[in-house]
């Protein structure tokens, strides 16, 4: 067990100093590689061409949703001058079949007189023994 060396707390101290110190040089030299700033410019070109791709796809998005905004409304339009006609021509419908009921009650109403009138004409020969 002799052979086992723990090691005292300034061991401890200056080992995690000098990993961090090492850490620290690694991130200098890495920030200072002229590659980084080719690789900055590189990102931002990609970022401007998928925000211009981005509008490009919602311009596109929001003709498309006002082209079918424009297809609804010719769709509302020729529907609602179809049920204008429709209603219309139930209207038309209805007078004509109101006009015929009219006709038909004063059909009736004449042939009822016509039989009240020949009834009291052949009450009143009667009554005079003709």
């Amino acid at each position: 067990m002799s052979g086992f060396n723990t090691p005292d707390l300034r061991d401890r101290q200056s080992s995690a100093a000098a990993a961090k110190r090492a850490l620290l040089e690694k991130f200098r030299t890495a920030s200072q590689d002229p590659s980084l700033a080719e690789k900055e410019v590189a990102r931002r070109a990609v970022a401007e061409a998928r925000a211009k791709r981005m509008a490009e796809r919602e311009a596109a998005r929001l003709a498309r949703e006002a082209e079918l905004a424009a297809e609804a409304a010719r769709q509302a339009e020729i529907a609602a001058k179809a049920r204008a006609e429709q209603d219309e021509l139930e209207r038309l419908i209805a007078a004509e079949k109101a006009e015929a009921e009219e006709r038909l009650l004063a059909d009736q109403k004449a042939a009822r007189d016509a039989r009240y009138a020949a009834r009291k004409a052949a009450k009143k020969v009667r009554r005079r023994g003709f």
